[in-house]
């Protein structure tokens, strides 16, 4: 009878381990978005579960539809399905600590994805290099327009990415503005980083300076374009330049038009391939690559940043070569 219960107790253990193996090799992961009704998101979801399925994870994905409480709520949710790893996109990066507290308290880890989530104790970030964005950005319009009226069209307040590009658009500006060849005559952060109030902003501004506004450093593709509405209602595209980033198919339309002179291409295939990689790892207990470390307010959070492409009417034939966009995508065919 004791040889049967051993017998009987090593078969359970031998199960119980069989799970937990098969568990790590077939990991789950929850993939938190702030809202899938933007193009640039579903590419990132799209890339990101294929690449996580490809090593064996099954991947839940939630959209908060730029709704805070939904996504805290979704979080808490994905927490209560028992994923190993959430990956977050934060709509506003500094109201998710008690949900990521819950998730570790819990045995997840968390991934913060493109966006660096604040005051709280996440295990990672991965994005592109956002300082090295915002230089780009900046560059693009100073070699166009060395001299002259800036305005400076921020991304959203609650969006660290905002204030990381800003510091990189003020590593090449501000000694510009030293020398007094560039004078910023406004600057604002637009919520949500909404075409919309972009345009209204521009508009604002343009009139505020009888429409003598030289360059634009516009943060992104989607509140670049709300500024070229404002500039093509005074005739103006085309001869204020502008930058972007995200290289939205409508943006590098305007940029083969001449309307948008420049954006930053982020490989998002590569973002969310090396996410899902990241994610698996950390699932499985296994330490990624990381090279750098961003401190986040509560500490400093083992990061992996990736390299950033500045695209020009001169080299779009790269998203062509990458296979982001075919050549009858960009001629609008």
């Amino acid at each position: 009878m004791k040889n049967l219960k051993t017998a009987l107790l090593a078969s359970v253990l031998v199960m119980i381990g069989n799970s937990a193996i098969a568990d790590a090799k077939h990991p789950k992961i929850g993939f938190s978005i702030d809202d899938l009704r933007l193009e640039r998101w579903s590419r990132d979801r799209d890339y990101f579960t294929a690449a996580a399925e490809q090593l064996g994870a099954k991947v839940y994905v939630q959209s908060a539809d730029a709704n805070e409480q939904r996504q805290i709520s979704q979080i808490e949710n994905l927490i209560s399905r028992g994923v190993d790893v959430i990956v977050i996109v934060p709509l506003n990066a500094t109201v998710l600590n008690n949900a990521v507290a819950e998730a570790k308290k819990a045995g997840v880890k968390v991934v913060s994805y493109d966006r660096l989530i604040l005051n709280a104790d996440i295990d990672a970030y991965i994005s592109f290099d956002n300082k090295k964005v915002g230089e780009m950005q900046a560059e693009g319009v100073v070699k166009v327009q060395p001299k002259g009226n800036y305005f400076l069209l921020g991304g959203a307040p609650t969006d660290n990415n905002a204030k990381i590009l800003r510091e990189g658009q003020m590593e090449v500006l501000q000694p510009l503005i030293d020398k007094g060849d560039i004078k910023v005559v406004g600057q604002q952060w637009v919520k949500e980083w909404n075409p919309t109030e972009a345009l209204s902003i521009v508009e604002n501004a343009l009139t505020a300076n009888d429409n003598k506004i030289d360059g634009i450093v516009a943060s992104n593709d989607a509140t670049a374009g709300g500024a070229i509405q404002a500039l093509s209602a005074q005739k103006l595209d085309g001869k204020v330049p502008i930058s972007g980033q995200d290289a939205d198919l409508a943006a590098i339309k305007r940029v083969v038009a001449g309307t948008q002179t420049m954006t930053v291409y982020k490989p998002l295939k590569l973002l969310a391939s090396e996410a899902a990689k990241l994610s698996v790892q950390l699932a499985r207990d296994e330490t990624p690559a990381y090279n750098s470390k961003y401190d986040n307010g509560a500490k400093k959070v083992d990061s992996i940043l990736l390299k950033p492409t500045p695209l020009t009417k001169d080299n779009i034939n790269v998203l062509e070569e990458d296979g982001f966009y075919t050549k009858a995508q960009i001629a609008g065919q």
